[in-house]
């Protein structure tokens, strides 16, 4: 088929500062690009919603290993907001320092504080 018109058609524009940041911007700018789209998206369905229960969940899948230490807290203090919040990590020191919930080690599931 062919889309003449509608969500489909539109072409979003992404800059840093005055450049395209398609083919300007860093592995680590187009991730933070991404998540914040992402994150913005998840604002608006939080907006929306009327009670604690009705909250989105966030799911973040192994997002921390793309990023430096200052968007890897950022990002971490910007979450704490969420009712509920899920994240993946392969490797436990890409986990912000301070980031604390439940960890789930070889099937074990234990109480800790990422570190």
């Amino acid at each position: 088929g062919l889309t003449l018109h509608g969500p489909g058609r539109d072409d979003l524009s992404l800059t840093i500062g005055t450049h395209p940041a398609k083919g300007y911007a860093s592995h680590g700018e187009t991730w933070s690009l991404a998540l914040a789209m992402q994150l913005a998206g998840w604002d608006l369905l939080s907006a929306d919603a009327g009670s604690a229960a009705e909250q989105p969940i966030l799911v973040l899948d192994d997002v921390f290993a793309e990023l430096d230490t200052g968007r890897r807290q950022r990002l971490a203090s910007r979450v704490t907001s969420a009712e509920q919040v899920f994240i993946t990590a392969a490797v436990d020191s890409d986990l912000p320092e301070g980031l604390e919930g439940i960890r789930i080690d070889q099937s074990r599931l234990l109480q800790s504080n990422a570190s």
